[in-house]
């Protein structure tokens, strides 16, 4: 019992901080840190011959070591159980990014209503990696749905998964994992060889948290289309994993995502994921906000659980 508190005070205490806190820009982070020495990393190897091979041991390197520094802290932190109590909670809140991913999906929404297309465009840009500045209005409004979806796996269900199967250790270690997709994981001349394997790592380690957050959502909106649409649609996706939580909103909402959008000045034509091309009407950013809270309390409560009956595997 006394390891399975260890696991589950500091999961629920982190939820909570992330619900009630978010992600402030001005805070320090974690993933910043990870941010810049994948940066440092990139700069030193990314040239000349063998990028495959500097990028793979870059990758691998990274994340054993943050897999590594964060079991070692908790070795020595486990004898005061206070402290280790404290700093967990910490990192798990560190680790979830489900407060601010909602928070901006309907920052976005807002904007567009309140302050027109073009400030609509430009505060998409902060969330997506597409070019919004010739996006309509129900462009953006299905470009935020399909990140909200994308990004409930990536930022909420995928690193309370890594947290179940290997607590805080875990769950940074695939924070690393995430962060280098999001630095590397680009088909461009730069990045095409260097950020191959991270890429590649990226998607194994997505595999069942994809497919788990689109069962998660399908289950907490009871939503029978939702479920249809993921095994109709959920592999049309380029990616192995995002189209399976995004075909799940698509059948929840009975919307149509994908089409042609622009990545990095080249046209990228994504397949359509859904049935009806109707209108995103401003009022769905709270049923989809919705989603993620519920699909993201669910998933927590899953993990006290495995926590709780599985405790004495985490013993340090």
């Amino acid at each position: 019992m006394a390891d399975a508190v260890l696991l589950i005070v500091p999961l629920l205490a982190g939820y909570l901080l992330d619900l009630w806190v978010g992600d402030p820009d001005n805070w320090p982070h974690p993933v910043r840190v990870f941010g810049n020495a994948i940066a440092k990393g990139e700069k030193w190897l990314n040239q000349g011959r063998f990028r495959f091979l500097k990028g793979a041991i870059l990758s691998s390197v990274l994340v054993a070591s943050v897999f590594a520094f964060f079991y070692w802290l908790n070795i020595v932190l486990v004898r005061v159980p206070v402290l280790y109590l404290i700093l967990n909670s910490i990192w798990v809140y560190y680790g979830l990014a489900n407060h601010s991913l909602i928070a901006e999906g309907r920052k976005v929404f807002s904007v567009l209503e309140k302050e027109g297309l073009e400030a609509g465009r430009k505060q998409l840009s902060r969330i997506v990696g597409r070019d919004t500045s010739r996006l309509n209005a129900q462009q953006i409004r299905i470009a935020v749905l399909e990140t909200m979806s994308e990004n409930l796996s990536d930022g909420v269900v995928a690193p309370l998964f890594y947290y179940a199967i290997a607590g805080v250790p875990g769950m940074m270690a695939y924070k690393m994992v995430n962060t280098m997709d999001s630095m590397l994981g680009y088909r461009s001349e730069r990045y095409e060889w260097f950020g191959k394997f991270a890429a590649r790592l990226d998607d194994v380690a997505n595999f069942i948290p994809a497919r788990l957050t689109a069962l998660l959502m399908v289950v907490v909106t009871g939503s029978g289309r939702g479920l249809q649409f993921v095994f109709k649609f959920g592999n049309r996706h380029k990616s192995p994993n995002a189209g399976y939580p995004e075909a799940a909103l698509a059948g929840i909402l009975d919307c149509r995502f994908g089409g042609a959008n622009v990545y990095h000045g080249k046209v990228v034509e994504k397949p359509f994921i859904g049935e009806s091309d109707r209108i995103i009407e401003p009022c769905e950013i709270e049923r989809t906000s919705s989603v993620n809270h519920r699909t993201c309390l669910v998933m927590v409560l899953i993990v006290s659980v495995m926590c709780l009956i599985s405790g004495d595997a985490y013993r340090l």
